[in-house]
This record gives structure tokens, sequence and C-alpha cells, in this order.
């Protein structure tokens, strides 16, 4: 709709999880080499939890660009609290297809997938997405299944990746032995306010766009609208695109911005952060959204 007007080659505030536009702040940057160490150094379990929208998913599919042949993976991306049994889902993450629906054939079939991959000299990896929706008894089975490992050959991996209740529950009593397992683990942490600014920077020159197109005084106030949550960004920074494509804008000031925070907060989809005293545009303290 606007990519033209602005020069786009695509939409730079697109929601959906794209690793090319991954931004390598110091948060995400730690988080996907914990990630990488984790699964070289051969930890059974690995953890990363983040607030929504704080690129989770994003990291994950880059994770994955980088692994090649070298691991077999499963993903499991629609976790939630009604899963009977997790070695369903993890066969058909998997891909593989048991010689019948009983639990044994189920849970052969699985650990006859692990060994033959290890066979082929390739580890499994099976990543879990929202983790924090699984049962204990779901964790517990995970737990479980991970002693298809032995102190000399590890097969299986596991990474959980899910919203900070996951850390919940980690540690709770019941759990203990499971936490215990968990080798590698890292919470993201929302970008800050220059990290904001070089954020928009990068997502605007990935998409062959303009970066001095948001004026420093409109990031200023995006930051303070959205406490730096890239999901957030992304929503706010769409929109604000969309209304200067409509004025005929050729730059986004803290005005525009402000306006589509005040159109958009009654369908409530931009929850309502503290604002940054320094991010409040001239004319909007003064009657403009709270």
């Amino acid at each position: 709709m606007y990519e033209r007007h602005f020069g786009f080659a695509v939409k730079p505030f697109a929601l959906t999880p794209d690793p090319a536009f991954l931004y390598a702040s110091r948060e995400h940057a730690m988080a996907l080499t914990m990630l990488e160490y984790g699964l070289e150094s051969q930890a059974a379990f690995s953890l990363l939890t983040g607030d929504i929208g704080s690129g989770k998913t994003t990291l994950v599919r880059m994770l994955l660009r980088q692994l090649g042949n070298q691991v077999m993976v499963g993903l499991i991306s629609n976790s939630h609290s009604r899963f009977k049994s997790i070695h369903g889902w993890a066969l058909s993450a998997l891909g593989i297809v048991p010689s019948d629906d009983s639990d044994i054939a189920v849970y052969e079939a699985l650990v006859d997938s692990f060994v033959r991959e290890y066979g082929r000299g390739r580890r499994t990896l099976l990543i879990i997405d929202e983790a924090q929706n699984l049962s204990i008894d779901a964790l517990e089975e995970l737990r479980l299944l991970s002693n298809v490992n032995s102190e000399k050959d590890l097969v299986l991996q596991i990474l959980l990746v899910g919203q900070p209740e996951l850390r919940t529950k980690l540690s709770r009593p019941e759990l203990t032995q499971f936490a215990q397992r968990v080798s590698v683990d890292f919470h993201l942490k929302p970008l800050d306010r220059q990290e904001t600014h070089t954020y928009i920077h990068h997502r605007l020159k990935v998409a062959g766009g303009n970066t001095a197109l948001f004026l420093p005084e409109a990031i200023d106030f995006m930051y303070g609208r959205t406490n730096g949550v890239p999901r957030l960004l992304n929503q706010l920074g769409d929109f604000a695109l969309v209304y200067a494509f409509a004025d005929g804008r050729q730059t986004i000031d803290a005005d525009l911005v402000a306006q589509v925070v005040r159109d958009r907060s009654g369908a409530h989809s931009l929850p309502s952060f503290p604002k940054v005293e320094s991010a409040v545009p001239i004319g909007v303290a003064n009657g403009g959204p709270a």
C-alpha cells in the first residue's frame, strides 16, 4: 500500500518473525549466542523466555537458519495445557508415523527416530514454543523423555521457549528435577531507548527505505508508548506509515505518532505505557492522549 510511496522493497514493520529483519541488540545477540552455546555444549535442556512480542520466535527462526543439516528439528508451536501426551506431538513435529496409535508404539517410534538420526551423525532438537502453556505432567514427560540420553551419547536436545510464567512454573517443587536439567537459559528484555532508535533505522534500511523517515522525536515517543517491545514498535511503526502515506508526508514526526496512538487507543490495540517526558511532542501534553 505505502511501499512505493516511501521506496520500500518490502514492509519494514511486518509482524511476521522474519530473521532477515533481526536486529542484534545486546540482549538479542546474547540470547542467540546462548542458544548456540546450548546446542554446541550438548545441553539436554535450554530455556529462552521473554515477554510477549520481545522477539523470541524471530531468534528461534534465526537459529534454525544456522543449523543446516547437522540437526534434525521438530518444532511444536501450538502447545497448550490440554496436551495429553507430548510424545504424539513430537512425532508429528518430526514427521514420523508410528506403526499404531498405542502409547508403546508412539514412544518406540520416537526413540527409534532419535537413535536413527544419531547413527547418521545428527542430533534431534525438539523446540517447544509457548511452553508456559504445558502442564506439569507434560513437562515431567519431557524430563523422562530426555532419559534417552546416556552419559556418552546425547541423541535429544530440548529447547523450551515461553513467557516469564514458564520460569515461575519451573520453580515449583514438583519440577525441581526438571529445573536442575536446564543447562542454558536466557531471559530476553525489551530494547532500551538508544536501541529503539537503532532498531527502527535497521528495519527501514533492510526494507530498502530511508533511515531518516522517522524523526528522532517520533522514535522517542514510540519508545515511551511501547517500552521498547519490538512487536509493539512494529505495530505502531506500521500504522504511522499508513497515516503518513494518507497525508502524503515524506517524514514522520511525533505528532503523527501521537495521532496514531490517540486513534488506536479506543480499540485497545496498544496498551498504555507510562510516557517518557522527552517523548511528549509539542501540542500533545495539553489535551493529548494519556
